[in-house]
């Protein structure tokens, strides 16, 4: 760390709301390796403040008149941030329920330092728990993203300030799936995303129960109609085919079924056995990849396109009537 100089160059922007005891180790694996933190809080009501307060950070309290996104908050922390201290370099955004792993930091500045066009990068996020739930396994399947070249990080990455700022940051009206439209608008101004084989961060998704999840995939699907509308356009088609995806699995089957169920009882089960045969492929490509629990995982996949489809319909409803969206919370 010394020889990288990496506590005068990388500051670190976290935010949270009721993170408590996760939101304690988080700070305490940053602050062991940076000076320079800023925590963001959305409105928590623990004791969240004072204990970010405690550990000589830092701390903004997020105005809740305006309407809060992750994405503001994240904008303000890094305003914040260099407002404070212009000497910085690279910016690490955490969530308040991540643990930095001690090596991350060693390892990203030197791939950084030494590739220039690289704009953001992030390495491997683990879930804490996976055990703990099959939602929080899923999690940590979700995680384990290629390494390489990628389109996006996700919300714990490190952004080089200069090309942050070229882009103006997070869009702060988004309320899910900032981090890819953040990137992709990254990208179409010449700069590049990289996700290291490192690892990068613990997580603690906390996801013990069905309507948790439910949530987070109709989030998702949120995500993907908005991404869409706003850079569905050749070449980037954003989102484009997972809106497709959940569209087709999650509403039009269904209708399908319903409208030749009125002409026959036997065509309706006969359209609506591609759900069991989808599942039986997702659990053959899960044995490939020795992902534990296959059956389990491939059945909440198919079941996901239910929710992603209604966070679509979701979005649309809220555009067309030009009502303001609200965040999808689930924890």
């Amino acid at each position: 760390m010394t020889d990288l100089n990496i506590s005068a160059r990388v500051g670190a922007v976290v935010i949270g709301r009721n993170e408590g005891e996760r939101l304690i180790l988080c700070l305490t694996s940053l602050g062991k390796q940076l000076n320079k933190i800023v925590y963001v809080d959305s409105g928590s009501t623990d004791n969240s403040l004072e204990n970010a307060a405690m550990m000589d950070i830092e701390v903004i309290n997020l105005n809740l008149n305006q309407p809060f996104t992750a994405a503001r908050a994240r904008n303000e922390g890094f305003r914040h941030l260099i407002q404070v201290f212009p000497e910085v370099e690279y910016v690490q955004f955490v969530d308040g329920d991540c643990e930095v792993v001690s090596t991350w930091f060693n390892e990203s500045i030197v791939f950084i330092d030494s590739n220039q066009d690289y704009a953001a990068i992030c390495g491997r996020r683990r879930e804490r728990y996976p055990e703990q739930s099959i939602y929080n396994l899923m999690c940590d399947v979700e995680w384990n993203t290629p390494i390489g070249d990628a389109k996006a990080c996700g919300g714990d990455a490190m952004f080089r300030v200069k090309a942050f700022n070229q882009v103006e940051g997070y869009r702060n009206d988004l309320i899910a799936g900032e981090e890819p439209e953040l990137c992709l608008r990254l990208r179409a101004s010449g700069w590049k995303i990289r996700r290291l084989d490192t690892e990068m961060t613990m997580h603690d998704a906390a996801i013990t129960k069905f309507s948790q999840w439910w949530k987070r995939n109709v989030r998702s699907g949120y995500a993907f109609a908005e991404g869409a509308y706003l850079h569905g356009a050749a070449p980037d088609k954003h989102w484009v085919k997972e809106s497709r995806r959940a569209m087709i699995w999650g509403l039009l089957i269904p209708i399908l079924a319903i409208l030749l169920g009125m002409l026959s009882w036997l065509l309706a089960v006969i359209t609506m056995l591609v759900y069991p045969l989808q599942i039986t492929r997702l659990t053959v490509r899960n044995l490939k990849l020795t992902i534990k629990h296959p059956l389990k995982i491939a059945f909440f996949n198919v079941l996901s396109k239910f929710a992603e489809m209604y966070g679509q319909l979701n979005y649309y409803y809220l555009r067309f009537f030009r009502k303001t969206p609200k965040l999808i919370e689930y924890k």
